[in-house]
């Protein structure tokens, strides 16, 4: 009786099938392949190449959400999307303060040598 409880619980998951593993790896070495591409070629100006990988990046990062992690909108995968957005926003949080608190201790920690360096000269 267990093991038949177990068994519809387990008929639940959102497994994938091969076909859908196959996409997502052939997607994902896609998406390096391009990444790579766009830095060793040199046809990709220089002022597009960090923007173009990241796009690539994101677009990697959700097929490999959506192909391996199965996350998606399905009621039975809401709870893993919420928490997943969840640690994206911490993880945001986190790398946008770091990003903002260097920024500012770089810009506050060279002023006493700008200042000092125009004082000696003049």
């Amino acid at each position: 009786m267990s093991q038949h409880g177990h068994s519809n619980a387990h008929q639940h998951n959102a497994h994938g099938t091969l076909k859908s593993y196959t996409v997502g790896f052939v997607l994902s070495l896609v998406l390096t392949v391009l990444s790579f591409g766009c830095v060793m070629s040199g046809a990709v100006p220089q002022h597009l190449v960090v923007p173009g990988i990241v796009v690539f990046c994101v677009v990697q990062l959700l097929v490999q959400l959506v192909f391996f992690l199965h996350m998606g909108t399905a009621p039975e995968q809401r709870s893993n999307l919420s928490i997943g957005v969840f640690s994206l926003l911490i993880i945001a949080i986190v790398v946008v303060g770091s990003v903002w608190v260097m920024h500012n201790m770089n810009a506050h920690m060279m002023q006493p040598v700008i200042q000092s360096m125009s004082s000696s000269i003049g």
